[in-house]
């Protein structure tokens, strides 16, 4: 059954004429809140500030205290105090520290109240843990102003209830460089693998490099034409399965042969180790397009300078597929309360401080991402290209879209769609490396 998820307010269809972000130079704008958004109440500029609590909320965060998500949390966390005197003690674990330490932490019975990282990690890995959120999300009216598809893909991963609450939203979807377009003469984005290929052909005898990638990438690159084809539940089972002899394994492989067999990929794509795609080739201006996620011009504006200027589209529609461009992997991080918390509304109440109004609009701007508020609706500058892709989802992918859904296989893929692209094996070497690893 096809994950569908309804977009209420993914509202624009995608545009098929290019519609370029802004430079390294455009100054970040948000909007600020309608006047009836829902918002904490704050204290007049007279009212002294409540007096922080003792008995407070413990909050782990996936963040360092020096990132701009970081900032933006710490931020709202001190005016929530300010507010509510509700102390906050706020611990910034990082990926690493709370991807290895959150679960033995609550299995032991440590006091969390709330926690964030990944909307899959979060729902599928520590789904045991979470709290029903939907009594505390009437309550506090927190979907007049949510992003439904973000929330009904938070009801999806949560089994059908709502465990989690999205904040800097992402999507994941082709990038490239509007001057090299410019360049090349390509005046539309492609929505086909043959305008793709057309699109390629241009940038190619304009002198660029069309498309590059790297190790940690290449099997979304697998994932999406798969799931292009198939659907991404028929591609996890495939995947799981081990049943590469299913003809959308060869379909997928002789598409990328032939593109590689046409020197659409960068040269050095078989032995490109991240981040070297984006940073010395797609940030220095000579390779075109890559498969990556809305972090990404954040990520390698120092590099690309101020005026470059980013571009953004859906990965292609296949003939006779069964997604088409409205299909992506598209989430965020998300909040969720610890199902064992006897604070659970004020830690919602916290929630709502970090995803809604100021703050979220303040998060976006320093970490040049999306905003979740649906009052906050003019994105960064940078990155204001990508708000017609993420407006037009309609199906959820989850990471890789099902290419690494069988940890012991992705390896081999990763490996072996390397060499694919880099043209060290053609389609038929591919699907029998697959085959024997499985065997």
């Amino acid at each position: 059954m096809r994950k569908k998820v309804t977009a209420l307010v993914l509202t624009s269809a995608m545009a098929v004429s290019l519609a370029a972000c802004g430079g390294g130079n455009s100054t970040a704008t948000t909007a600020a809140p309608a006047a009836d958004a829902p918002a904490a109440d704050t204290p007049a500029p007279d009212s002294p500030a409540a007096e922080p609590s003792g008995d407070g909320l413990v909050y782990w965060s996936m963040w360092e205290a020096t990132e701009p998500q970081g900032q933006a949390i710490q931020a709202a966390v001190d005016q929530f105090t300010a507010d509510t005197g509700i102390s906050v003690d706020l611990q910034f674990k990082g990926r690493t520290g709370i991807r290895e330490g959150l679960q033995p932490a609550l299995d032991a019975g440590t006091n969390i109240d709330l926690f964030d990282e990944d909307i899959d990690r979060v729902n599928t890995t520590w789904g045991q843990y979470l709290m029903d959120l939907e009594e505390l999300a009437k309550a506090a009216d927190y979907e007049a102003t949510a992003n439904a598809g973000l929330m009904a893909a938070c009801r999806e991963v949560g089994g059908g209830t709502l465990k989690s609450i999205p904040y800097q939203p992402n999507v994941f979807a082709f990038f490239y460089n509007q001057a090299i377009f410019d360049e090349a003469g390509v005046t539309a984005v492609p929505t086909t693998w043959a305008e793709l290929d057309a699109v390629c052909a241009k940038i190619k005898d304009a002198g660029y490099t069309p498309i590059t990638c790297d190790d940690a990438y290449i099997t979304c690159m697998f994932g999406y034409h798969m799931s292009r084809l198939v659907g991404e539940p028929k591609t996890e089972e495939i995947v799981k399965g081990g049943q590469w002899d299913d003809p959308s394994v060869a379909a997928t492989a002789e598409a990328y042969a032939d593109f590689a067999s046409k020197g659409y990929f960068s040269e050095t794509i078989a032995s490109n180790v991240w981040p070297a795609g984006q940073n010395q080739e797609l940030a220095m201006g000579t390779a075109a397009m890559y498969l990556n996620g809305s972090w990404l011009p954040n990520e390698v504006k120092d590099m690309a300078g101020d005026d470059f200027v980013w571009g953004c589209f859906s990965y292609p529609a296949l003939e006779g597929g069964t997604d088409g461009v409205d299909a992506a992997n598209y989430g965020a991080q998300v909040l969720a309360i610890n199902k064992d918390s006897q604070k659970a509304e004020d830690a919602f109440k916290l929630i709502c401080y970090i995803t809604q109004g100021e703050f979220d609009k303040m998060l976006s701007e320093l970490s040049i991402g999306i905003p979740a508020d649906s009052n906050n609706t003019e994105w960064p500058a940078l990155i204001s290209c990508v708000k017609p892709v993420m407006d037009s989802m309609n199906t959820r992918y989850p990471w890789a879209a099902g290419a690494e859904a069988n940890a012991d296989m992705t390896p081999i893929i990763k490996e072996n769609f390397l060499k694919l692209c880099g043209g060290s094996i053609d389609a038929q070497g591919f699907v029998d490396a697959l085959k024997k690893a499985g065997n």
